[in-house]
């Protein structure tokens, strides 16, 4: 049977290194926390049908809303169903939706099939279309496109193909296109509740689209009901076992095992080499300070009087850390919430609005960070940081949505969001973004704490010696960046293929002790390249190790471009734009975050090496 006949719902498509608050900064901190705790709640949501308490009595009317039609191999690129001419009912409700939902695209409608509970039907008509020639031709194309439709019945998602081709080796050389016109609904149910629907098309009962002409035809549905012993708790859980088959399993354990070897292998090289080195240091600084001749430091010592040296451009720097810092705890949340089961099979709508409401509400950790370190580092023009820290990573992504949300509307798209949800949008960045942004910078910046540097900062800064090659930046860039990369590899295939394909992912827990491991290596990796510059006695580490530890980010970029032309069969501008679009933003926030992560580290390493040496 061709892969286009049947589409079963058994087989579905597819804290490191935050700085220390003072009281009013924790006192931010416990007002976010103590607020996500109705995010979890509100998250819980689903998208849901009308009845209630999902409990039915024979003949019940039972919620059936059609989503959404679209390229099975463009997953951004769908549009609402009745914009093909399909069988409709007189009147057309659409569903109030949550936030995320609508992020999602999703545009539910009443369906005008009738699946009232335990009743069966055989063969019954749905309706008699009169298609134009316009109207096969739109049929025609969205075959020729692999277009599918998702639909929920009792909130289960159900998919089905809407037509075939068929090559025809004739002199013509045209082939075949088939409108399916038989729906096979195969329901299961456990006593007075719905636990499981399948959808079939008959591949046999279908009309001729080939050619442009006028055609008459009747719509027809089938349903039959089985019991099962299934309960309605665990309706849910086939979703998850087929992302947890034993093979996928597997890899993901292969991954793991790698990654874990990996973080080994690397901690255990640094903790030998370093010590050893660094022991080595701390004797010979010490028998130098001992010595009654007059001996020139060499090394690490020798700049100790320019490590501290502030970084130029220390509003960005702060930004940067301010917003990374900030993206960090964002991760963290989501995390915890994925992994207490918010974002169980089918729920995304639950990840977008937690995405959402957790970065407007985390912002003042931002404000916090980026003012506090700013006022550290001697800055002035604390208000332009905050702008600065605001737009950071808000501005690129607001640029970025309102082109394609520009392109989607152009293509009639559900991925267009209406005017509600973008004014929606706007005033959680007014109203709670900001405030909480402000509020943060101004605790920040009245917090007072000065720079912790165990060394004077001579007044001129020595000339830093001529490097090899191999010590520029973008060669330590790609060194820094290779060695994380590597430990998530494997696990980026299965996350693209959820968040770009018709795949689930619900192996939480594997996923979070994989971005531990990604923390602990970017951390090490930085810190090593960091003491070997400084060894060099070069001073300019400050903005090194964010571009070393944000480097994975642009490894992650180049793998985007690779799955987009090697591992998937997107196409179009929209799907590709929407593709680069929002992977160009999400590899900018790894950038930011793991940039943070690599200069925590080092700033820790730093103060405490120097810590350990006398200087004069």
């Amino acid at each position: 049977m061709d892969s286009r006949t049947c589409l079963s719902t058994s087989e579905p498509i597819a804290p490191f290194g935050l700085p220390r608050l003072g009281n009013e900064g924790s006192r931010i901190l416990k007002m976010e926390l103590s607020t996500l705790v109705l995010l979890v709640m509100a998250c819980g949501l689903r998208v849901g049908a009308d009845g209630t308490n999902h409990r039915y009595k024979e003949g019940d009317h039972v919620p059936l809303f059609a989503n959404k039609v679209g390229p099975f191999h463009n997953p951004s690129e769908t549009y609402r169903y009745y914009d093909l001419p399909f069988c409709s009912p007189e009147h057309v409700t659409e569903k109030t939706e949550a936030l995320g939902e609508v992020l999602n695209g999703d545009r539910l409608v009443d369906a005008p099939y009738e699946l009232n509970f335990l009743e069966e039907q055989r063969s019954k008509s749905l309706c008699k279309k009169n298609l134009s020639k316009e109207d096969v031709a739109k049929f025609r194309h969205a075959v020729s496109k692999d277009y599918y439709f998702e639909m929920y019945y009792d909130d289960l998602p159900l998919w089905g193909f809407l037509g075939k081709i068929e090559e025809v080796k004739t002199d013509s050389g045209k082939d075949k296109y088939f409108l399916f016109k038989h729906i096979h609904f195969n329901i299961l149910y456990n006593d007075d509740r719905v636990i499981e629907i399948n959808v079939q098309t008959d591949p046999n009962i279908n009309v001729d689209i080939s050619e442009d002409r006028k055609l008459d035809v009747e719509f027809l549905y089938s349903v039959t009901w089985k019991n099962t012993d299934i309960s309605f708790e665990e309706r849910m859980a086939k979703y998850s076992r087929t992302s947890s088959m034993p093979q996928h399993l597997e890899i993901h354990w292969f991954s793991i095992v790698n990654s874990c070897v990996t973080v080994l292998l690397l901690t255990g090289f640094l903790a030998t080499i370093l010590m050893r080195v660094l022991k080595n240091d701390f004797v010979k600084y010490s028998l130098i300070e001992e010595s009654l001749e007059d001996q020139e430091d060499s090394g690490w010592k020798y700049i100790h009087g320019d490590v501290f040296r502030f970084p130029k451009n220390k509003s960005l720097f702060s930004a940067i850390i301010g917003s990374g810092t900030q993206l960090l705890v964002l991760t963290m949340f989501i995390f915890l919430l994925a992994l207490v089961g918010v974002f169980y099979p089918y729920n995304r709508g639950a990840l977008y609005t937690a995405l959402v409401v957790i970065y407007a509400l985390t912002s003042g950790i931002a404000g916090y960070t980026a003012s506090s370190f700013y006022m550290q580092l001697e800055g002035t023009n604390w208000v332009r940081n905050l702008l600065l820290t605001g737009c950071l990573f808000c501005g690129p992504l607001f640029l970025t949505f309102f082109f394609l949300n520009t392109v989607a509307i152009t293509y009639s798209a559900t991925a267009a969001l209406p005017f509600g949800t973008i004014l929606v949008i706007l005033l959680i960045w007014a109203l709670v973004t900001s405030p909480l942004l402000i509020l943060g910078g101004v605790t920040g910046k009245n917090s007072k704490t000065e720079f912790q540097a165990p060394c004077r900062t001579n007044k001129y800064p020595r000339e830093i010696p001529e490097l090899a090659w191999y010590r520029g930046t973008i060669p330590q860039m790609a060194m820094a960046g290779f060695l994380p990369f590597s430990a998530i590899y494997v696990e980026l295939y299965y996350i693209f293929a959820s968040v770009w394909g018709h795949k689930i992912y619900t192996i939480y827990s594997i996923l979070f002790i994989v971005f531990i491991i990604l923390i602990i290596v970017t951390a090490f990796i930085t810190v090593a390249l960091t003491y070997f510059q400084l060894a060099a006695e070069d001073h300019g580490w400050w903005w090194r190790s964010v571009l070393c530890g944000g480097s994975t980010g642009v490894f992650i970029f180049f793998y985007c471009i690779y799955y987009y032309h090697a591992r998937s069969d997107m196409s179009g501008f929209m799907q590709t734009s929407f593709f680069f679009g929002y992977m160009t933003c999400i590899c900018y926030g790894f950038f930011l975050m793991l940039g943070t992560v690599g200069f925590r580290a080092s700033l820790l390493f730093v103060r405490h090496i120097y810590r350990s040496i006398k200087c004069e």
